[in-house]
């Protein structure tokens, strides 16, 4: 019958379309996770920081080692957990750590970077996080100042400093034009990238430097980084500024991000401008979400509380150095 031939069709193709709905469904099903997989993120990062060796006459009565206050704040500002990392460890217990925190800082300071404990220990974390980043093992390193210094050292397997003095000086960076797609200053907003070109944002303390020309000579270094700034010396060298790790999450600058917002010493020039604060917001942030993508930690929560920074007291010396505060250990 014609009415039931309709019927029937009707039946059919709904069955199919039921099978072919039941069959879509079962196996975008199976694909969502591929798709909706993200990278785990570690909410509770520690990032280490290593000690910097005492070398001031005026600080060795409160311990042999030290780290400035701003740098502690810079970090914990970007919403990490503080690990002060001692020079006085075996290799073993130094793997250990490294298995613990979710990046390392390399502080400015005085320091061989050839022969010192604090480049022995730095050339240990930086072994261990090269290996671990070729075997998809992520852990960011970030050198400010001298520890950039040193990050240079260990990629070239030579110190290939030079004269290249910016003393108590706030500049503006000569940008190159890898650093609009660098990661470090992916999702700036374009106001603060052209005021980090124009205004005065990076205090620097330096005496050394790596040149420009060395940088490009150098066949490791080209290799390793990406070039995004540049600034001029005293003496009229052009000096690398700030570099980042092409293949590594390593970073570098040889300006001092954290005084903007902790340093306040009136003799020193120290940039405290809207956009020099929001430069050192956005770099501590940036810099501890590439520690939330590393997925190290204690062995239990008990570990964990006493390797942080709070079981420590500062020390106030702003009434005879440049600092406001210091931890010693």
């Amino acid at each position: 019958m014609p009415g039931n031939r309709g019927e029937n069709m009707s039946k059919t193709r709904f069955s199919t379309y039921l099978f072919f709905s039941f069959a879509c469904c079962f196996y975008c099903s199976k694909a969502l996770p591929t798709k909706l997989n993200q990278e785990a993120v570690n909410d509770r990062p520690v990032i280490g920081i290593l000690t910097q060796i005492v070398t001031d006459e005026v600080l060795k009565p409160f311990g042999r080692t030290f780290i400035p206050s701003s740098y502690v704040k810079f970090i914990e500002s970007g919403g990490s957990r503080v690990m002060p990392i001692r020079l006085t460890l075996n290799t073993a217990e130094y793997k250990k750590i490294f298995e613990s925190i979710n990046g390392l800082l390399l502080i400015g300071g005085a320091a061989d970077l050839e022969t010192s404990d604090f480049a022995r220990v730095a050339k240990i974390f930086y072994s261990l996080a090269l290996k671990a980043n070729d075997e998809g093992d992520f852990f960011p390193i970030w050198g400010t100042c001298m520890g950039m210094q040193l990050l240079t050292v260990l990629v070239a397997g030579e110190n290939l400093l030079a004269n290249t003095t910016a003393e108590n000086v706030a500049l503006p960076l000569n940008l190159t034009t890898a650093a609009s797609s660098s990661r470090m200053f992916e999702g700036f907003p374009s106001e603060l990238m052209r005021a980090l070109t124009q205004e005065p944002l990076t205090g620097n303390f330096h005496h050394y430097g790596l040149t420009v020309e060395t940088f490009q000579e150098n066949e490791k270094l080209q290799g390793f980084f990406s070039l995004l700034s540049t600034n001029v010396a005293e003496n009229k060298v052009h000096f690398v500024s700030t570099i980042e790790g092409k293949r590594y999450p390593f970073y570098g600058v040889q300006w001092h991000p954290e005084v903007n917002r902790f340093q306040w010493n009136r003799k020193l020039i120290f940039p405290h401008s809207s956009h020099a604060v929001q430069l050192s917001s956005l770099l501590a942030e940036f810099f501890v979400n590439e520690g939330r993508r590393s997925l190290h930690q204690f062995d239990n929560p008990e570990k964990e509380a006493s390797s942080l920074i709070y079981n420590y007291t500062p020390v106030y010396t702003g009434n005879f150095t440049g600092y406001e505060q210091l931890y010693f250990f």
